[in-house]
């Protein structure tokens, strides 16, 4: 070799060693490194921020998951730091998500780090993402135990069959006429009757009734319901959280888990939707996910309404069609909507106002208010469908701002009537065409919303079937609608309410008593409460007696004058509180069974805790419901007699629902508190101590 080609040799072993130095720092990324004085920071703001939920001690909380210990080196060991850091700005503080700057999340982060074994070293650590990503994993050592043994074989074991593989599409069809063991919507059926036609489970042997399996699901208000389809049950727990499980066995085939937005705090809701074979998912941020049903991959998502507006969803889909349509909630000038997306695409097809606008119709029913400051019209339940009709009904509720509405304007053509709140919608699923409106209370004052299920059924009108639309409000008086035009029929009122002082035999209006209008400076005392003789959890109702089954509790409330400049509950300037009724004899809770084709009560059953869930009427001559005392009750739906009961570890705090699986029928029902129905009468019963973790779980039962 020469002089010269040795010297060639030399330096392009030099460039390479340079090269292979910068590409090794390359694939090196830098460790974690933190300060101290950042880490002491981090304890600071857990102290404030955390410790109440994950304990003093990062893993001694009744609430929340530990911080350090086994499981979270292990489940965060081979991550980034900005996988750590994403999921603390999005999820936390729980009740304020988002709501400190990057540096505190970051220091936050830094403790954990700490805490789990990482000493203070360097810089920092930045609040930046993409840093954050360049950044080696903490590669904890494994605890005692953890993972596998390198190279141990697994003996062969036959592995658990997956319904979810084997879901059938859920067609126009099939919605219309579910089969018997499936639950496909949120009150089973598109009329929202909250009937099953299962009777393996009857008066005889439900008092053999044992779990079968239960099911932990995220702490919170979960007021979904779950649905059921082909041996497959989908539940939304509260966070945004979808999870697909074994009907039958509890097992879990796939789970969603949205990443909300920052500074977003999760929303009840309280249903979803099977079309063909996608489940369609309502989000806190106000989007629509489609999910494939049969493995939870995301196959489009779509915003509803703009989040940063101030809208949410709290209450569920309908799907008829070919539309995906949904209620949007919140307190935004100009009101909400109703909106329709294509369930193939996701495209928005149209949407409805459900305030009326100025210079459309009925748009000077608002007392002369300009468009941004009217506000409510929120729709909190999914929506009902008639397929005969091809009517979808919808039910805004009321306004946040009621003030601006209590005393009229005297401008010619204007009235303060409101509309749409507290009315029936009746929308064309296909163009959104709105083809008639009832509203059943105007410029309610009071909020004592109509805003729950309208159940569709045929009954005997003066010696006449007729198609009806019935449904009731918060004061317990049911209307009676026809349901191809809306012509008022008649109303039935059980007595629980002391606002109303007459009903016009022809429209169906209501006269309200004027000494209880608030804003007067006077204190009202008004029947019911706010929360309702009536709340949103649904009645049930069986085709075969006509009879329906109604959740009630027995309650009323004083509209209590505040000093002025204060706001109040209600902003004609008054706070409301919690009172029995003047006749209580300490027994709040009540379930009605009443004939809806006589107008009679058919039987009552009373208890000391108020119910907190819906009703489940079924063929086997059974109603179920729950109460504040974590307890769930199966009665005879002839005679309102008690016949099983449990006590579960949490306030029940949706809707039971019955299905099948195999020829076994199962009942199922979603536990956990905080929804304002679990949370407005404990002044009333105050022996009723529940626990303060909020355990929310799904139980269900079969018989042995």
């Amino acid at each position: 070799m020469t002089i010269k080609g040795f010297r060639s040799l030399a330096v392009s072993l030099v460039v390479a060693s340079v090269l292979g130095a910068a590409t090794l720092g390359a694939q090196a990324p830098n460790r974690i490194s933190f300060t101290e004085e950042q880490a002491e920071q981090g304890r600071t703001t857990y102290a404030e921020r955390c410790a109440s939920c994950h304990g003093e001690n990062l893993d001694d909380g009744e609430v929340a998951p530990p911080l350090k210990g086994v499981d979270f080196p292990e489940r965060w060991r081979s991550e980034t730091p900005d996988a750590l850091f994403t999921l603390t700005t999005d999820t936390m503080p729980q009740d304020q998500p988002g709501v400190l700057d990057d540096a505190t999340y970051a220091a936050l982060v830094a403790f954990m780090y700490q805490e789990n074994g990482t000493p203070a070293r360097g810089d920092v650590l930045p609040d930046d993402l993409a840093l954050l990503a360049a950044l080696a994993p903490p590669r904890w050592p494994r605890g005692g135990g953890g993972g596998l043994a390198p190279g141990a074989a697994l003996p062969p074991y036959p592995m658990p069959s997956n319904p979810a593989v084997g879901l059938q599409p859920a067609t126009d069809a099939m919605l219309e006429n579910p089969p018997p063991g499936d639950w496909l919507l949120w009150r089973r059926t598109y009329d929202a009757s909250g009937f099953s036609p299962l009777d393996r489970i009857d008066r005889s042997n439900v008092d053999e009734l044992r779990v079968a399996w239960s099911w932990s699901l995220p702490p919170g208000p979960n007021e979904s319901t779950p649905i059921v389809h082909d041996g497959v049950l989908f539940i939304h727990g509260y966070g945004d959280e979808v999870q697909a499980l074994d009907a039958a066995t509890g097992d879990l085939l796939w789970q969603y888990s949205r990443r909300l937005p920052r500074g977003t705090a999760p929303s009840v809701k309280r249903g979803m939707s099977l079309y063909g074979s996608r489940l369609y998912v309502p989000t806190s941020d106000a989007h629509i996910v489609a999910l494939e049903a049969r493995t939870g991959r995301v196959v489009w998502d779509k915003p509803a309404a703009d989040r940063e507006e101030g809208y949410r969803m709290t209450g569920g889909t309908l799907v008829a069609r070919g539309k995906v349509m949904v209620g949007t909630t919140g307190r935004v000038g100009g009101g909400n909507w109703i909106v329709a997306l294509d369930t193939e695409t996701g495209d928005e097809a149209w949407r409805f106002a459900t305030i009326a606008q100025p210079g459309e119709p009925f748009g000077n029913s608002w007392n002369g208010l300009p468009v941004e400051a009217r506000n409510g019209g929120s729709v909190w339940i999914p929506g009902s469908y008639d397929p005969v009709n091809n009517l979808a009904f919808f039910a805004p509720g009321n306004t946040y701002d009621t003030g601006p509405l209590r005393d009229l304007v005297s401008r010619p053509g204007v009235t303060n009537d409101a509309l749409y709140l507290d009315a029936t919608l009746a929308l064309n699923p296909d163009t959104g065409e709105l083809v008639w409106h009832f509203q059943h209370q105007a410029n309610g004052q009071w909020d004592l919303d109509w805003a729950f299920e309208r159940q569709i059924m045929e009954l005997t009108v003066d010696g006449e079937t007729k198609r009806l639309v019935v449904t009731s409000g918060k004061q317990a008086i049911f209307d009676l609608l026809e349901a191809d035009t809306g012509a008022y029929v008649g109303s039935i009122d059980l007595g629980l309410q002391n606002l109303v002082t007459a009903i016009d035999p022809v429209t169906g209006a209501k006269t309200t008593d004027p000494a209880l209008l608030p804003g007067d400076g006077e204190t009202k005392m008004v029947c019911p409460h706010v929360s309702g003789g009536r709340g949103w959890m649904p009645t049930s109702y069986d085709a075969r007696s006509k009879v329906v089954y109604l959740p009630i509790v027995e309650a009323c409330m004083d509209l209590v004058p505040v000093p002025e400049g204060e706001r109040g509950s209600l902003s004609s300037g008054v706070r409301w509180t919690v009172r029995p009724r003047p006749e209580s004899d300490g027994n709040y809770g009540r379930l009605e069974a009443v004939n809806l084709e006589t107008g009679e009560t058919v039987w009552i059953a009373r208890q000391r805790a108020p119910q907190t869930t819906g009703t489940l009427v079924t063929a086997g001559g059974l109603v179920f419901a729950g109460a504040l005392d974590r307890r769930v009750a199966a009665y005879d739906s002839d005679t309102g007699e008690q016949l099983w009961q449990t006590r579960l570890n949490e306030v029940p705090s949706s809707s039971p629902i019955s299905y099948e699986v195999n020829g076994r029928q199962y009942v199922a029902m979603i536990v956990g508190s905080g929804g304002y129905q679990s949370t407005s009468y404990g002044t009333m019963v105050s022996e009723i101590r529940n626990p303060p973790g909020r355990g929310a779980a799904l139980w269900v039962f079969r018989l042995p």
